[in-house]
């Protein structure tokens, strides 16, 4: 079997695929050793927070060319795992026939937060090392790769 039918398909979906689901891709993508085909999408696509690229670049991951994207682009697509980070896109999204399992893991929305910019690159930060963590424990040790 090739490499590229191993890897499982991920993806991972918030309010406006603006943070959370953004941070979770690049992570997984960063972290996850080849072994996943990963993805992002919205319920209300935005655009990428210029917070999360800069939290994400203090790690080492770039997300400056990454796009919000709208789950309408995935409706026909087949995944492994359709992943939903907050508790509004549980809610509201379509069911994917498709997928073979789905997930649901909330954390709070940092771009929803009005503070100073300080206060509000912390809130970041925290956001992103608690997804981070989440990814670490779901898809990495132990990897999501057994049947």
């Amino acid at each position: 079997m090739n490499q590229a039918r191993q890897k499982k398909k991920i993806l991972f979906l918030c309010t406006n695929n603006s943070a959370r689901s953004q941070m979770a891709e690049g992570l997984l993508k960063a972290f996850g050793d080849n072994n996943y085909e990963v993805y992002s999408a919205g319920i209300s696509p935005s655009r990428v927070n210029p917070y999360a690229i800069k939290v994400m670049a203090e790690i080492g991951i770039d997300l400056s060319k990454y796009l919000s994207k709208s789950i309408d682009k995935f409706q026909r697509e087949k995944f492994d795992y359709v992943v939903t980070l907050c508790d509004q896109a549980k809610k509201t999204c379509p069911f994917f026939p498709n997928s073979k399992e789905h997930l649901h893991k909330s954390f709070i929305d940092p771009a929803g937060i009005e503070e100073g910019e300080d206060e509000l690159l912390n809130i970041f930060r925290g956001v992103r090392d608690e997804i981070k963590d989440w990814i670490e424990k779901t898809f990495i040790s132990p990897p999501l790769l057994s049947e």
